[in-house]
């Protein structure tokens, strides 16, 4: 069961990564494309901030402090 979910987690966290880089990236390109005067989408991006890629940082956080603290009670109970 512990493997099972750990698999899972781990997965999540692994998509959670991309999006996470692929919305750094996304601002970074819009903010120099506005500097520019190339549209390239920072108004959709801030629209987005709130509901996608904010909770998508902090699940990457806890995903990441979840993962530690099952490891780190497997240590201490001995299973392996």
């Amino acid at each position: 069961m512990k493997e099972n979910f750990n698999t899972w987690l781990n997965r999540l966290l692994v998509a959670d990564v991309f999006l996470v880089i692929f919305g750094g990236l996304w601002f970074a390109a819009a903010v120099v494309g506005r500097n520019l005067g190339i549209p390239l989408g920072l108004d959709l991006f801030y629209k987005l901030w709130q509901p996608l890629f904010n909770p998508a940082i902090g699940i990457l956080f806890l995903g990441a402090i979840l993962s530690w603290l099952i490891s780190k009670i497997s240590q201490k109970f001995g299973a392996n």
